[in-house]
């Protein structure tokens, strides 16, 4: 499938749509892909199991408030990477979802999980290091998505979210940019924290800092907090907002987008925005948005990989995989000629 991929010049997550027949290609890509496929005799392959075997089932937990993003944003394309893989190897998938008011999984919420070979867990947020903790042993191999444990030895696999907010930053500064906003995200995800403290080192290189007003805290249980967050700072800035704005993901800055053009502002003539993810919406905004890729779907991919190879007691040394991320240029940043 990779190499379907490279010769077709598509990514991975669009191979296996083609292959699955899901929508969300466009007739001449997915024609481009299925010449590839018959120039190269790829074959799709059953499962990794025979017929007589019984199907296995992996586990894939996620905290309920992500559970509106597995639809879009972030976390669609890595299930459908996972689910990918599991097709690949002869996996079924059942989903188990943790909920914002427990604290733990004990009692008869561990009964489904002594079902499963193995687990995915996808996020940290409110699935506290101890709740991992309570489901780590011999007989259950655990991987981690976009969250590690730093005083526990567990497998995870990590989007290059440090570098990404480091490069997004340097991207902005080149192009002349000093007075630069920040909205962070919620402390509770890690990936969130990489990302801010990748911004705040890029501008520490040049002996640059963010105001304090120019780096407000999301409101919190609040749905559209980047929104709120460009509010906040626009409001307080009278007749000299910043030139440039780094949201620390892409749902954070298709939200301030609106609220710029609320106040009147153009982008990215009066202000640049860029984030991080390249979701599919960002593609589409208006403008189009500048961002980092993180490759999601991959990471799907790599993680269910991962758990195959301890379930099978392959490669059982655990070990962290950051996936490299991938500055994407678009209309929503824009160079200036002195600094502001």
């Amino acid at each position: 499938m990779r190499d379907v991929a490279r010769a077709a010049d598509v990514s991975l997550s669009t191979v296996w749509m083609v292959v699955n027949e899901k929508p969300g290609v466009s007739r001449k890509t997915a024609e481009r892909v299925r010449q590839v496929i018959g120039e190269l005799d790829y074959v799709v392959k059953s499962g990794g199991r025979r017929a007589s075997e019984p199907v296995r089932t992996i586990g894939f937990m996620i905290e309920e408030s992500s559970i509106p993003a597995i639809s879009d944003v972030f976390y669609g394309d890595i299930i459908r990477g996972i689910q990918a893989e599991a097709d690949e190897l002869g996996y079924q998938l059942a989903l188990s979802v943790f909920k914002r008011e427990a604290h733990s999984v004990a009692g008869d919420r561990l009964s489904p999980l002594k079902q499963i070979s193995g687990l995915v867990i996808a996020n940290d947020g409110d699935i506290r290091p101890a709740a991992i903790m309570e489901l780590v042993s011999p007989t259950l191999p655990i991987v981690l998505i976009e969250s590690h444990i730093s005083d526990a030895k567990l497998s995870c696999v990590l989007g290059d979210n440090f570098y990404a907010g480091y490069e997004i930053t340097n991207h902005v500064l080149d192009l002349g940019h000093r007075r630069v906003a920040v909205l962070r995200g919620p402390t509770k995800y890690s990936s969130l924290v990489d990302r801010l403290r990748g911004c705040l080192a890029a501008l520490a290189e040049r002996k640059l800092s963010v105001p304090e007003a120019w780096l407000p805290e999301p409101i919190r249980g609040h749905p559209l907090k980047g929104y709120m967050q460009m509010r906040e700072i626009l409001a307080g800035s009278d007749d000299n907002p910043p030139t440039a704005v780094i949201a620390i993901s892409d749902k954070t800055a298709l939200g301030a987008m609106e609220a710029i053009r609320e106040f009147g502002l153009r982008i990215p003539e009066d202000i640049s925005i860029a984030s991080i993810d390249n979701t599919r919406e960002s593609a589409f905004s208006r403008p189009p948005l500048t961002t980092v890729q993180i490759p999601k779907f991959e990471i799907g991919v790599l993680a269910l990989r991962k758990l195959h190879d301890i379930i099978e007691g392959r490669n059982t040394l655990p070990y962290k995989s950051v996936v490299y991320s991938e500055l994407v240029l678009r209309e929503s940043t824009r160079r200036i000629d002195s600094y502001k």
